[in-house]
Parts: C-alpha cells; sequence; structure tokens
C-alpha cells in the first residue's frame, strides 16, 4: 500500500483481531506498516464458552467448559495484542468478547465502536479442513459491509 493508498484508508478506528496466533501478530505488524502512525485501534480477542477459538497469552492449556478461566485468558490475550499494536504504531487497547461465530464477534464488535478497518490474518486452509473449519476471514470480508485487510503469513504461496 502506498502512502495514498493509506491516506484513502477508511476513517475511524481499525479492529484488530488477534487470537494469540504468530500470524495474528503478524497481522496486527502489517497494519502498522501501512497505516498512519497513531491510528486509534481496538484489538479484540474473540472467545467461546465451547471452544477456547485462541492461543492464550501466557501458553496455558485451557479447558473450554471453564468459562471463567477462559474469560480471563482472552483478557490477557487482547491485552497482550494491544501490547503489538502499541509497538506498531497503534493507540490501542485490547478487549475480549465471547461470541460465536467468531466472524460475528469481530463484525459486532466493528458495528459497536463505528470501525472503519478490520485487519485480521488469514491461514489460508484449503481443501476439506478449509470447508470444515470455515474461515473467519472469508466470513468477515463476506459479512461486514466496510473494508477488511486480510493479511496472510509472510511466505504462504499460493
Amino acid at each position: 500500500m502506498t502512502s495514498a493508498a493509506a491516506s484513502s484508508t477508511p476513517a475511524g478506528p481499525v479492529l484488530l483481531a488477534y487470537d494469540g496466533s504468530e500470524l495474528a501478530g503478524c497481522a496486527i505488524a502489517r497494519a502498522g506498516e501501512e497505516l498512519a502512525s497513531g491510528r486509534d485501534a481496538l484489538v479484540v480477542c474473540v472467545w467461546h464458552a465451547a471452544d477456547v477459538g485462541f492461543v492464550p497469552a501466557d501458553g496455558r492449556h485451557l479447558h473450554a467448559a471453564s468459562a471463567d478461566e477462559v474469560e480471563e485468558a482472552a483478557e490477557q490475550t487482547a491485552v497482550r495484542g494491544a501490547w503489538l499494536a502499541g509497538a506498531a504504531g497503534f493507540r490501542a487497547r485490547g478487549i475480549a468478547v465471547q461470541a460465536a461465530p467468531t466472524w460475528q464477534g469481530i463484525i459486532d464488535v466493528a458495528m459497536e465502536h463505528g470501525i472503519g478497518l478490520v485487519v485480521l490474518g488469514s491461514h489460508r486452509r484449503r481443501g476439506l479442513m478449509g470447508h470444515l473449519l470455515g474461515s473467519v476471514a472469508a466470513a468477515t470480508v463476506a459479512h461486514f459491509d466496510g473494508a477488511v485487510l486480510v493479511v496472510h503469513h509472510p511466505g504462504d504461496g499460493d
């Protein structure tokens, strides 16, 4: 994205979807490179009561049945994502949101907070796994009326 493209990026805060994965961290770093420094950002970690759905910041193993523990870990993961976003040049804060499916939680938060751009990583799952697991990135693009920046892991090729 050129500086002219960056200046035409949708106004408003940026939503950075963060699940604790290396890919999500790469997406935050890439957004920091592509967007104007100092932009407001909301880092969102979506969690599910039935399926943890993210990688806890402290690396501990969680049981989805323990909702309080999962929620606490999601909050810590969102804080970690906000720290990464701050290091990438954003004025960021993190929040954890319980929602299923994940893409719906991302879109609900984006609409609630007047988000101009959603940024998230894509694992590029294909074939049966992609069909069974679905794609948070694809569903977000399909259902969000605003702009979505999908970042692929460096080195992922077709």
